[in-house]
Protein backbone atom coordinates (compact mmCIF):
# COMPACT_ATOMS: atom_id res chain seq x y z
CA UNK A 1 0.00 0.00 0.00
CA UNK A 2 1.45 3.11 -0.60
CA UNK A 3 1.73 5.89 2.07
CA UNK A 4 0.75 9.78 1.44
CA UNK A 5 2.74 12.05 3.64
CA UNK A 6 2.30 16.15 3.34
CA UNK A 7 4.57 17.99 1.64
CA UNK A 8 7.42 19.60 4.00
CA UNK A 9 9.93 21.98 2.08
CA UNK A 10 13.04 21.42 3.77
CA UNK A 11 16.27 21.05 2.94
CA UNK A 12 19.68 19.27 3.84
CA UNK A 13 22.89 20.82 5.19
CA UNK A 14 25.82 19.95 2.76
CA UNK A 15 29.70 20.56 3.31
CA UNK A 16 29.60 20.84 -0.56
CA UNK A 17 27.11 22.33 -2.40
CA UNK A 18 27.69 20.72 -5.43
CA UNK A 19 27.45 17.19 -3.76
CA UNK A 20 31.58 16.36 -3.55
CA UNK A 21 33.82 17.48 -6.38
CA UNK A 22 33.23 16.43 -9.91
CA UNK A 23 36.21 14.33 -11.20
CA UNK A 24 36.52 12.58 -15.08
CA UNK A 25 37.15 10.03 -17.04
CA UNK A 26 38.01 8.95 -20.63
CA UNK A 27 35.66 6.01 -21.35
CA UNK A 28 35.62 4.96 -25.33
CA UNK A 29 37.05 7.99 -26.16
CA UNK A 30 34.67 10.54 -24.43
CA UNK A 31 35.37 12.47 -21.29
CA UNK A 32 32.37 11.10 -18.69
CA UNK A 33 32.24 13.44 -15.26
CA UNK A 34 30.97 11.92 -12.09
CA UNK A 35 31.02 12.25 -8.63
CA UNK A 36 31.80 9.95 -5.97
CA UNK A 37 31.89 10.40 -2.13
CA UNK A 38 32.22 8.00 0.61
CA UNK A 39 32.59 4.34 1.50
CA UNK A 40 30.47 1.06 1.85
CA UNK A 41 27.81 -0.59 -0.58
CA UNK A 42 27.42 1.54 -3.65
CA UNK A 43 24.81 3.90 -4.49
CA UNK A 44 24.55 5.10 -8.50
CA UNK A 45 22.11 8.56 -8.88
CA UNK A 46 21.21 8.81 -12.51
CA UNK A 47 19.59 11.88 -13.22
CA UNK A 48 16.96 12.90 -15.42
CA UNK A 49 16.49 14.76 -19.29
CA UNK A 50 18.81 17.53 -19.31
CA UNK A 51 19.79 17.76 -15.81
CA UNK A 52 23.66 16.69 -14.12
CA UNK A 53 24.97 15.22 -11.54
CA UNK A 54 24.27 18.90 -9.15
CA UNK A 55 20.05 17.26 -8.87
CA UNK A 56 21.61 15.55 -6.34
CA UNK A 57 23.70 17.95 -4.59
CA UNK A 58 21.61 17.98 -1.46
CA UNK A 59 21.41 14.21 -1.01
CA UNK A 60 25.08 13.00 -1.92
CA UNK A 61 26.51 14.28 1.46
CA UNK A 62 24.25 12.35 3.52
CA UNK A 63 24.16 9.22 1.72
CA UNK A 64 27.63 9.15 1.68
CA UNK A 65 28.31 9.04 5.55
CA UNK A 66 27.72 5.05 5.46
CA UNK A 67 27.65 4.30 1.18
CA UNK A 68 29.99 5.00 -1.88
CA UNK A 69 27.74 7.24 -3.76
CA UNK A 70 28.69 7.76 -7.34
CA UNK A 71 26.65 10.47 -9.32
CA UNK A 72 27.62 10.34 -13.29
CA UNK A 73 26.86 13.27 -15.72
CA UNK A 74 25.27 11.17 -18.28
CA UNK A 75 27.00 11.63 -21.59
CA UNK A 76 25.72 15.13 -23.64
CA UNK A 77 24.70 16.07 -20.11
CA UNK A 78 26.57 18.49 -17.88
CA UNK A 79 30.17 18.49 -17.67
CA UNK A 80 30.19 15.07 -19.29
CA UNK A 81 30.92 15.42 -23.52
CA UNK A 82 28.48 15.90 -25.88
CA UNK A 83 29.02 14.33 -28.97
CA UNK A 84 27.07 13.08 -32.24
CA UNK A 85 26.25 9.83 -30.66
CA UNK A 86 23.54 7.11 -29.39
CA UNK A 87 21.39 8.81 -26.88
CA UNK A 88 18.97 5.49 -26.15
CA UNK A 89 18.58 4.48 -22.83
CA UNK A 90 20.04 1.50 -23.79
CA UNK A 91 23.11 3.06 -24.51
CA UNK A 92 23.24 4.93 -21.60
CA UNK A 93 23.10 1.74 -19.71
CA UNK A 94 26.11 0.16 -21.85
CA UNK A 95 27.82 3.51 -20.51
CA UNK A 96 27.15 3.15 -17.04
CA UNK A 97 28.39 -0.30 -17.06
CA UNK A 98 31.60 0.94 -18.44
CA UNK A 99 32.23 4.11 -15.93
CA UNK A 100 31.23 1.32 -12.82
CA UNK A 101 33.86 -1.03 -14.95
CA UNK A 102 36.38 1.52 -15.18
CA UNK A 103 35.99 2.42 -11.33
CA UNK A 104 36.13 -1.49 -10.15
CA UNK A 105 32.42 -1.15 -8.82
CA UNK A 106 30.98 -4.27 -9.30
CA UNK A 107 27.26 -3.61 -7.74
CA UNK A 108 25.24 -1.20 -7.46
CA UNK A 109 21.66 0.42 -5.45
CA UNK A 110 20.31 2.38 -8.18
CA UNK A 111 18.40 5.47 -7.70
CA UNK A 112 17.32 6.71 -11.19
CA UNK A 113 14.68 10.01 -11.68
CA UNK A 114 12.79 10.55 -14.60
CA UNK A 115 14.57 9.75 -17.48
CA UNK A 116 17.15 8.45 -15.37
CA UNK A 117 14.69 6.26 -13.66
CA UNK A 118 13.86 4.82 -16.70
CA UNK A 119 17.96 4.02 -17.52
CA UNK A 120 18.12 2.37 -14.53
CA UNK A 121 15.57 -0.29 -15.54
CA UNK A 122 17.38 -0.81 -18.80
CA UNK A 123 20.19 -1.37 -17.05
CA UNK A 124 18.87 -4.04 -14.27
CA UNK A 125 17.45 -6.05 -17.20
CA UNK A 126 20.49 -5.82 -19.18
CA UNK A 127 22.82 -5.97 -16.16
CA UNK A 128 20.90 -8.07 -13.67
CA UNK A 129 23.66 -10.04 -11.73
CA UNK A 130 24.58 -6.20 -11.36
CA UNK A 131 22.29 -4.64 -9.84
CA UNK A 132 21.09 -5.03 -6.30
CA UNK A 133 18.30 -3.08 -5.68
CA UNK A 134 16.02 -0.04 -7.62
CA UNK A 135 15.11 3.24 -6.35
CA UNK A 136 12.61 5.10 -9.57
CA UNK A 137 11.37 8.84 -9.06
CA UNK A 138 9.14 9.86 -11.04
CA UNK A 139 10.60 7.34 -13.58
CA UNK A 140 9.67 7.14 -17.22
CA UNK A 141 8.84 4.40 -19.26
CA UNK A 142 5.19 3.48 -17.66
CA UNK A 143 2.69 5.01 -19.76
CA UNK A 144 2.42 7.11 -22.39
CA UNK A 145 1.60 10.52 -21.13
CA UNK A 146 3.80 12.80 -20.84
CA UNK A 147 4.00 16.70 -20.31
CA UNK A 148 2.90 18.53 -23.37
CA UNK A 149 5.96 20.89 -23.56
CA UNK A 150 8.15 17.60 -23.93
CA UNK A 151 6.13 16.30 -26.79
CA UNK A 152 6.41 19.80 -28.24
CA UNK A 153 10.41 19.86 -28.24
CA UNK A 154 10.18 16.72 -29.49
CA UNK A 155 8.48 17.89 -32.83
CA UNK A 156 10.72 19.26 -36.18
CA UNK A 157 11.43 22.71 -35.35
CA UNK A 158 12.02 22.50 -31.70
CA UNK A 159 16.31 23.13 -32.14
CA UNK A 160 15.78 25.99 -34.16
CA UNK A 161 12.84 27.43 -31.65
CA UNK A 162 15.09 26.59 -28.75
CA UNK A 163 18.93 28.11 -30.11
CA UNK A 164 16.56 31.47 -29.27
CA UNK A 165 17.61 31.26 -25.60
CA UNK A 166 21.23 31.59 -27.31
CA UNK A 167 19.63 35.96 -27.51
CA UNK A 168 20.53 38.27 -24.87
CA UNK A 169 17.54 38.42 -22.06
CA UNK A 170 15.61 35.27 -24.09
CA UNK A 171 15.05 33.61 -20.69
CA UNK A 172 13.33 36.40 -19.18
CA UNK A 173 9.97 35.54 -20.29
CA UNK A 174 10.34 32.17 -19.76
CA UNK A 175 10.99 33.05 -16.26
CA UNK A 176 8.03 34.96 -16.33
CA UNK A 177 6.20 32.13 -17.30
CA UNK A 178 7.46 29.59 -14.65
CA UNK A 179 7.22 32.40 -12.04
CA UNK A 180 3.44 32.56 -13.13
CA UNK A 181 3.01 29.06 -12.62
CA UNK A 182 4.35 28.87 -9.28
CA UNK A 183 2.11 31.98 -8.43
CA UNK A 184 -0.67 30.18 -9.34
CA UNK A 185 0.46 26.58 -7.57
CA UNK A 186 -0.21 24.31 -10.36
CA UNK A 187 2.11 21.37 -10.37
CA UNK A 188 4.69 22.79 -13.14
CA UNK A 189 5.29 25.43 -10.54
CA UNK A 190 6.30 23.34 -7.69
CA UNK A 191 9.49 22.58 -9.61
CA UNK A 192 10.45 25.92 -10.32
CA UNK A 193 13.78 25.86 -9.33
CA UNK A 194 14.38 22.89 -11.59
CA UNK A 195 13.21 23.61 -14.49
CA UNK A 196 14.87 27.33 -14.35
CA UNK A 197 17.63 25.52 -14.23
CA UNK A 198 17.22 23.12 -17.18
CA UNK A 199 15.85 25.87 -19.08
CA UNK A 200 19.53 28.01 -18.30
CA UNK A 201 21.63 24.48 -19.32
CA UNK A 202 19.87 24.92 -23.47
CA UNK A 203 21.52 27.68 -24.51
CA UNK A 204 24.70 25.95 -25.17
CA UNK A 205 24.28 24.39 -28.71
CA UNK A 206 26.05 21.37 -27.68
CA UNK A 207 24.10 20.39 -24.68
CA UNK A 208 20.55 21.52 -26.85
CA UNK A 209 21.71 19.02 -29.57
CA UNK A 210 22.33 16.24 -27.16
CA UNK A 211 18.63 17.23 -25.03
CA UNK A 212 17.18 17.33 -27.93
CA UNK A 213 18.57 13.93 -29.57
CA UNK A 214 17.85 12.02 -26.02
CA UNK A 215 14.10 13.36 -25.76
CA UNK A 216 13.45 11.91 -29.48
CA UNK A 217 14.69 8.61 -27.90
CA UNK A 218 11.98 8.45 -25.54
CA UNK A 219 9.28 11.28 -26.69
CA UNK A 220 7.22 12.12 -29.54
CA UNK A 221 4.18 13.78 -30.50
CA UNK A 222 1.68 11.11 -28.97
CA UNK A 223 4.01 10.96 -25.91
CA UNK A 224 6.27 8.21 -24.75
CA UNK A 225 7.47 5.53 -27.21
CA UNK A 226 9.11 3.24 -25.25
CA UNK A 227 7.38 1.00 -22.16
CA UNK A 228 8.85 -1.30 -19.11
CA UNK A 229 5.43 -2.88 -18.48
CA UNK A 230 5.82 -5.98 -20.70
CA UNK A 231 9.19 -7.11 -18.76
CA UNK A 232 7.79 -5.82 -15.19
CA UNK A 233 7.89 -9.50 -14.50
CA UNK A 234 11.12 -10.06 -14.22
CA UNK A 235 12.00 -7.48 -11.45
CA UNK A 236 10.67 -10.68 -9.11
CA UNK A 237 12.87 -11.04 -6.49
CA UNK A 238 14.71 -7.50 -7.36
CA UNK A 239 13.86 -5.00 -4.45
CA UNK A 240 12.40 -2.21 -5.90
CA UNK A 241 11.22 1.15 -4.43
CA UNK A 242 8.97 3.38 -6.43
CA UNK A 243 9.40 7.34 -5.22
CA UNK A 244 6.49 9.92 -7.44
CA UNK A 245 5.04 13.23 -6.45
CA UNK A 246 1.41 13.17 -6.09
CA UNK A 247 1.91 16.79 -8.01
CA UNK A 248 3.94 15.54 -11.18
CA UNK A 249 3.12 17.33 -14.03
CA UNK A 250 5.60 15.70 -16.01
CA UNK A 251 4.62 12.23 -15.75
CA UNK A 252 1.28 11.94 -13.75
CA UNK A 253 1.12 10.02 -10.40
CA UNK A 254 -1.29 7.23 -12.42
CA UNK A 255 1.97 6.02 -13.93
CA UNK A 256 3.24 5.05 -10.04
CA UNK A 257 0.49 2.90 -9.31
CA UNK A 258 0.56 1.10 -12.67
CA UNK A 259 4.09 0.66 -11.97
CA UNK A 260 3.51 -0.74 -8.50
CA UNK A 261 1.16 -3.41 -9.61
CA UNK A 262 3.23 -4.42 -12.38
CA UNK A 263 6.41 -4.60 -10.23
CA UNK A 264 6.43 -8.08 -8.35
CA UNK A 265 6.97 -7.27 -4.27
CA UNK A 266 7.69 -3.35 -5.13
CA UNK A 267 7.68 -0.26 -2.79
CA UNK A 268 5.71 2.63 -3.41
CA UNK A 269 5.96 5.88 -1.61
CA UNK A 270 4.01 8.76 -2.58
CA UNK A 271 5.25 12.56 -1.62
CA UNK A 272 1.80 14.39 -0.97
CA UNK A 273 2.52 18.00 -2.61
CA UNK A 274 5.81 17.55 -4.21
CA UNK A 275 6.13 17.60 -8.47
CA UNK A 276 8.42 15.93 -10.40
CA UNK A 277 11.37 16.30 -8.24
CA UNK A 278 10.58 14.86 -4.68
CA UNK A 279 13.87 14.08 -3.78
CA UNK A 280 14.22 18.22 -4.45
CA UNK A 281 11.03 18.98 -2.20
CA UNK A 282 11.79 17.08 0.58
CA UNK A 283 15.01 15.63 0.81
CA UNK A 284 15.35 15.19 4.40
CA UNK A 285 12.14 12.29 4.27
CA UNK A 286 14.12 11.14 0.56
CA UNK A 287 17.48 10.38 1.75
CA UNK A 288 15.73 8.57 4.56
CA UNK A 289 13.76 6.15 2.62
CA UNK A 290 16.72 5.15 0.68
CA UNK A 291 18.78 4.47 3.53
CA UNK A 292 16.04 2.29 5.21
CA UNK A 293 15.32 0.63 2.10
CA UNK A 294 18.73 -0.34 1.58
CA UNK A 295 19.25 -1.43 5.58
CA UNK A 296 15.77 -3.18 4.95
CA UNK A 297 16.42 -5.21 2.25
CA UNK A 298 18.70 -8.16 1.09
CA UNK A 299 20.68 -7.48 -2.28
CA UNK A 300 18.99 -8.84 -4.89
CA UNK A 301 20.45 -12.81 -5.74
CA UNK A 302 20.38 -12.99 -9.62
CA UNK A 303 21.12 -16.16 -11.13
CA UNK A 304 20.82 -16.90 -14.46
CA UNK A 305 19.07 -20.07 -14.05
CA UNK A 306 15.84 -18.37 -12.01
CA UNK A 307 16.17 -15.46 -15.48
CA UNK A 308 15.72 -18.34 -17.30
CA UNK A 309 13.19 -19.57 -15.55
CA UNK A 310 11.38 -16.26 -15.45
CA UNK A 311 11.82 -15.71 -19.18
CA UNK A 312 10.68 -18.98 -20.51
CA UNK A 313 7.48 -18.30 -18.22
CA UNK A 314 7.16 -15.02 -19.62
CA UNK A 315 4.39 -12.52 -18.54
CA UNK A 316 1.82 -13.41 -16.06
CA UNK A 317 -1.67 -14.04 -17.94
CA UNK A 318 -4.34 -11.77 -18.59
CA UNK A 319 -6.40 -12.84 -15.72
CA UNK A 320 -3.33 -11.82 -13.42
CA UNK A 321 -3.71 -8.13 -15.06
CA UNK A 322 -7.23 -6.50 -15.15
CA UNK A 323 -8.68 -2.85 -15.74
CA UNK A 324 -5.76 -0.08 -16.08
CA UNK A 325 -3.47 -2.35 -15.92
CA UNK A 326 -4.65 -4.29 -18.69
CA UNK A 327 -5.07 -0.59 -20.49
CA UNK A 328 -1.75 -0.41 -20.16
CA UNK A 329 -0.49 -3.07 -21.70
CA UNK A 330 -2.46 -2.61 -24.70
CA UNK A 331 -1.01 0.54 -25.29
CA UNK A 332 2.95 -0.47 -24.49
CA UNK A 333 2.38 -3.04 -27.65
CA UNK A 334 2.36 -0.21 -29.84
CA UNK A 335 5.55 1.20 -28.69
CA UNK A 336 9.31 -0.14 -28.50
CA UNK A 337 10.40 -2.41 -25.57
CA UNK A 338 14.15 -2.42 -26.11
Amino acid sequence: MARILPFQSRRLPTDDEGGGTLRFRTVHGYRRAYRIAGEGPAILLIHGIGASSVTWSPLIAQLARTHTVIAPDLLGHGASEKPRADYSVAAYANGIRDLLGVLGIERVTLVGHSFGGGVAMQFAYQFPERVERLVLVSTGGVGPQVSPVLRGVSLPGAALLLSLLELPGADLPVRAVVGLLRLLDTGLGQDAPELMGLVEALPDVWARTAFIRTLRSVVDWRGQVVTMLDRCYLAEGMPTMLVWGDRDSVLPVDHAFTAHQAMPGSRLEIFGGAGHFPFRADPTRFVGLVEEFVRGTAPADWSAERWRQLLRAGRPGEEAFVGELERRYREASERSAT
